[in-house]
């Protein structure tokens, strides 16, 4: 069995008939290295397959250049297209992601992160429906830099990414009653992450400012079926609801799904419905939903402009907290949009 071999930087150096210190100014940004010098050490670089040991140069410099991205229901649509798009930031500024999936409730998780510590990275960004707060404290023991998305940890030290939910709830409200309905409800998870109760808690705060309550029901985790069962448990009450605000689209898809095929009741013109992530099935034929939109793409440059930030060198500073705005996608799940 043949073993593989690493090109050295010497040898390319050699091939090259340069110094060993020329081929590593030509593969650090921005150093001095003339033209000539250049091209000969990149054509020895490709005839001998030698590639830059960037974790090696990284461990000098006390910087692995690894983030983890620490995550609970990746496969749902918008934690899906959050992670893709983290992602994609990050390896754009010369990054790499480790993901530690955090759905298994046993001793996993915490293994996976001691294994990514003891990686040397340099970052995790933790994003919302934590099952434990002792994964916050231990990257912070760490040294690692820190940013929390959707999450109400107050710590010193973490960038805190969150949106405006509660006020986005409010316009909820309101286009409830623009649209003529009085019977509100809302229907969440019993996941109870900071993000999803400030929905519910905007959306009754909002409606009582009114004069009106809201019906609130709660169901297992934020997915579809959970949605289907909670239609079922508001649209058989005595007084049905005439709107209905879920805490994500796809408890709304699910819950739109039974009202029609279920309970043959035709949205939105009997029943008036809003979600929120803006998730690709929000906008399918089907559903046409009004929802908010996530700003994804905000959400990551905050996060990895933020880790390149002497501000994110500081475990010990204060924490630093950015509120980004959600808007409105109006489509047909509400009259008169």
């Amino acid at each position: 069995m043949s073993q593989k071999v690493f090109v050295s930087a010497q040898e390319v150096a050699d091939r090259a008939g340069v110094s060993r210190s020329a081929v590593s100014r030509t593969f650090t940004p921005g150093a001095s290295v003339s033209p000539e010098t250049r091209q000969k050490v990149v054509e020895a670089a490709e005839a001998l397959g030698y590639h830059v040991n960037h974790l090696a140069r990284g461990l000098m410099r006390n910087e692995s250049g690894i983030v983890c991205l620490i995550v609970s229901d990746m496969a749902t649509p918008h934690r899906s297209g959050l992670i893709k798009t983290l992602t994609q930031e990050l390896q754009h500024s010369g990054k790499i992601a480790m993901l530690v999936n955090t759905d298994l409730l046993d001793g996993s998780v915490d293994l996976a992160l001691r294994q990514a510590i003891r990686y040397r990275a340099d970052a995790s960004i933790i994003l919302s429906g934590m099952p434990d707060k002792s994964i916050t404290q231990l990257c912070l023991k760490n040294g690692q830099r820190l940013v929390l998305i959707n999450c109400d940890d107050e710590q010193n030290g973490p960038l805190r990414i969150n949106l405006d939910d509660e006020e986005a709830a409010g316009r909820v409200v309101t286009a409830f009653l623009r649209a003529g309905c009085r019977r509100l409800a809302f229907a969440n998870s019993e996941a109870g992450t900071p993000s999803l109760m400030a929905r519910e808690n905007g959306f009754v705060a909002a409606a009582r400012a009114h004069g009106l309550e809201v019906v609130v029901a709660r169901h297992g985790g934020t997915n579809y079926e959970s949605g289907r069962i909670l239609a079922q448990r508001l649209l058989t009450l005595a007084e049905r609801p005439d709107a209905v605000f879920c805490a994500t689209d796809l408890l709304a898809c699910g819950f739109i799904d039974a009202a029609r095929h279920q309970f043959f009741i035709r949205v939105p013109d009997q029943l008036c419905v809003a979600g929120f992530d803006d998730i690709e099935q929000a906008s399918w034929a089907s559903y046409q939903l009004t929802t908010f939109a996530q700003p994804l793409a905000a959400i990551a440059r905050e996060a990895v402009s933020w880790l390149e930030s002497s501000d994110a060198a500081k475990p010990e500073g204060q924490a630093r907290a950015i509120r980004l705005h959600a808007d409105l996608v109006w489509r047909g799940s509400i009259r008169g949009g």
